[in-house]
């Protein structure tokens, strides 16, 4: 069945996704590292491919921008296609000194000033969490790939533009870096019984003000594309 969101049928999707939030890097993901690839979501520009990698059934769809959007598609997903399995492959500002640009965080926790846990009226504050089986394999792929990554928590921000300007307190705490995502999609993994990860490239430091540009965001971030494609079952 189709959503208001999603135009494809049941059977469209794998059972494992990747969302990159920006649709033009599913594309590049879908043209770049998968085989027999079909095209089975273009609704709202949110462009969804379901291929094969090294014999693998696998689907890449973009999330959008921030946690509003992150939870409708994710959700979809999960609840309406079958989907077991979402690692966000996306972006992050470096809050930690030691992260630098194009390197790798694997999202162990996403701390957030998010309300979308609001909805379950729990009796205290949730910590949403990535799948531990899912965080182990990327961190081991990335081993034998040589590849050094970061594994922690983050923050989850609802805003880009923040006038708290809050980032060297949650410096403190020992968060590695800011984006926009990964609650929600933890989130919506743990009240749907699903798995997620939200594996994460630097692109910008907030901190000194360097960035990657917006062409290497959408193409050069193979690293964290190929780690991700590494855990497909």
């Amino acid at each position: 069945m189709s959503t208001p969101h999603i135009g494809a049928k049941k059977g469209d999707f794998a059972k494992t996704v990747l969302m990159p939030g920006d649709p033009l890097r599913a594309k590049y993901i879908a043209e770049n590292y998968l085989t027999d690839t079909r095209l089975v979501n273009e609704v709202r520009g949110m462009l969804g491919y379901t291929g094969s990698y090294h014999g693998k059934r696998v689907s890449v769809m973009a999330s959008g921008m921030g946690i509003p959007s992150m939870g409708i598609y994710s959700y979809e997903l999960f609840r309406f296609f079958d989907v077991d399995n979402i690692i966000r492959i996306g972006t992050a500002g470096a809050i930690s000194e030691k992260l630098k640009l194009r390197d790798v965080v694997l999202v162990m926790s996403s701390a957030t000033n998010s309300n979308f846990a609001a909805q379950y009226r729990l009796p205290g504050t949730p910590a949403p969490t990535a799948d531990y089986a899912l965080l182990k394999k990327a961190d081991d792929k990335a081993r034998q790939y040589g590849k050094t990554v970061s594994v922690g928590s983050v923050f989850c921000s609802d805003t880009f533009y923040d006038d708290a300007n809050s980032l060297e307190q949650w410096k403190k705490l020992g968060i590695l870096a800011i984006e926009m995502e990964s609650a929600a999609l933890y989130f919506n993994a743990a009240r749907t019984g699903k798995k997620a990860l939200c594996i994460c490239t630097i692109s910008d430091c907030p901190l000194t003000g360097e960035s990657c540009s917006a062409e290497e965001r959408q193409t050069t971030f193979n690293d964290m594309i190929r780690i991700a494609l590494e855990c497909v079952e």
